[in-house]
């Protein structure tokens, strides 16, 4: 063993060994520690699994074990230099239930791997622990060779445990929430259709059928009143039938359906205060989903146009690059737009977000604005299109 004058220690002992050989150390008492928790765990909550507290207790002691990976995560990135990746935390749950929770929590893979990681790690980290004290005891070059060679073993118990799996449990987070945000969305859309009826047909209609019966009253004895009434009653009808079918335009307009987002564009342009060009360049059809996500976002879009931007002039543009479908949407208006949480913009980015798809605002100070959405393309069903 040679000792330079000066050096932090003997040959072959770095800074990174020394980080080696504290991991192999610790492995003893961290190992122990997540051995007796899985057991203790296991045998608690299904042993009490027939009882009201087995699964809840064994859904909380999961949620444990993730703390015990991440605690092992962020030892292994500390002393084994190994780049790890947090797992996406477990989706929200929050005002839906406490079965829902229980499920999630019960079916986390994440936290599954780490209990398996804990009580495999028992008759690996004793045997490491004994080794790293006799590599210390044996001449020093022994050591580094012995370090690195046990420390691989962790770190490949660590990659193929407490990593996340491919991104599959990110995306799968990432569609949970997704789903939540359908899910709002849709609710939001049913109680805007109950308001909308409520308060404009159904009220119409309400006074409509007051009305004809005072004119059937006065019949017989006004007769000149009965005929206004009635002529009253004929333009609230009009009235009630304008209300029901511009509703029926926002639940999804029959021209889309029939004719598609050209002709359906076109007759939302009419209803711009704005002059709108369009410009729709697609061979075919996308799916009638994907069509109406598409409609009912310009149509936000020119509705924003309308009321805020100043704008003079606007322009849609819709095109298909490989599997996307394209849309953008451009004003001379003042600009200076952004997406606020909580937002009529943020709403749309969500509902895009929601489909795999993808939202960008550019918008300066003094204009032009120019929205660009992404959506997926996905094949118009065989079988007859309108």
């Amino acid at each position: 063993m040679t000792v330079s004058p000066g050096s932090p220690g003997p040959v072959g002992f770095n800074r990174q060994l020394a980080r080696e050989v504290l991991h192999l150390l610790l492995n003893l008492p961290l190992v122990v520690l997540g051995f007796v928790y899985v057991v203790c765990l296991m045998s608690l909550g299904i042993g009490l699994a027939v009882t009201v507290i087995g699964l809840p207790l064994l859904a909380a002691g999961l949620a444990g074990a993730r703390l015990f990976g991440r605690l092992e995560r962020s030892r292994a990135r500390a002393l084994l230099a190994l780049r790890v990746e947090e797992p996406s935390p477990l989706p929200g749950r929050r005002g839906r239930g406490v079965l829902p929770w229980l499920w999630t929590a019960l079916a986390d893979p994440v936290a599954w791997r780490t209990m398996l990681y804990a009580f495999i790690r028992l008759p690996w980290g004793v045997p490491a622990f004994v080794l790293t004290l006799v590599g210390l005891i044996l001449p020093w070059p022994a050591l580094p060779h012995l370090a690195r060679g046990l420390s691989n073993v962790d770190r490949a118990m660590v990659r193929g445990l407490l990593s996340p799996s491919d991104g599959l449990e990110r995306r799968i987070a990432e569609l949970e929430s997704d789903r939540g945000v359908v899910v709002d969305t849709a609710a939001a859309d049913l109680r805007r259709i109950e308001r909308d009826l409520h308060d404009g047909a159904q009220a119409r209609l309400v006074n409509l059928a007051m009305g004809l019966g005072l004119a059937k009253e006065k019949l017989l004895s006004d007769p000149e009143a009965a005929a206004r009434m009635v002529d009253e009653a004929h333009g609230e009808v009009k009235t009630a039938l304008q209300e029901l079918r511009d509703l029926a335009r926002g639940i999804h307009p029959a021209v889309l359906t029939d004719r598609g987002l050209d002709a359906a564009l076109s007759s939302l342009a009419t209803r711009c205060t704005v002059p709108v060009t369009i410009t729709v360049d697609l061979d075919e059809r996308p799916a009638p989903a994907i069509e109406g996500i598409a409609y009912f976002t310009l149509s936000e879009l020119l509705q924003n146009i309308s009321k805020h931007s100043g704008a003079t002039t606007a322009a849609i543009d819709i095109w298909r690059t490989e599997d996307r479908l394209l849309l953008q949407v451009t004003d001379n208006g003042r600009g200076g737009i952004a997406v606020s949480p909580g937002g009529g913009l943020a709403g749309l980015a969500e509902r895009l977000d929601a489909v795999d798809g993808l939202f960008v605002l550019e918008s300066p100070a003094g204009g032009p604005t120019t929205v660009t959405a992404e959506l997926p393309w996905r094949h118009r069903p065989a079988g007859p299109t309108g």
